[in-house]
């Protein structure tokens, strides 16, 4: 059996650290992935996926992604309560948003 999933997204939501009762660090983050064919009424329609983040990938993404940002995610689906999410492996950031303000200080 294989429990692997990869996808490309939009960060609609940043993710908030927390730390549970082992240290491990963890956090949940929200991306949007539009698909790649068009309804009945000839629109394209987007998925919202809640991903988990742990440890190193978890402190990472919580400093570094802003919304907006196009990154890839690999990892594992998941069952919690009756709520499906994909467990992250390996972020990758496939593109950042240009935050104008930090361009107006350069």
């Amino acid at each position: 059996m294989l429990n692997q999933i990869i996808l490309a997204g939009k960060v609609v939501k940043l993710p908030e650290l927390e730390n549970n009762d082992t240290n491990l660090k963890s956090a949940n983050i929200t991306i949007s992935i539009p698909r790649n064919f068009k309804n009945s009424d000839g629109e394209y329609e987007t998925d919202i996926v809640s991903c988990k983040l742990l440890g190193n990938i978890a402190q990472n993404c919580s400093e570094y992604l802003k919304v907006g940002d196009i990154i890839g995610v690999k990892g594992r689906i998941q069952q919690e309560d009756n709520n499906i999410r994909v467990v992250a492996e390996k972020v990758s950031f496939l593109s950042s948003t240009k935050d104008k303000y930090n361009e107006l200080e350069r």
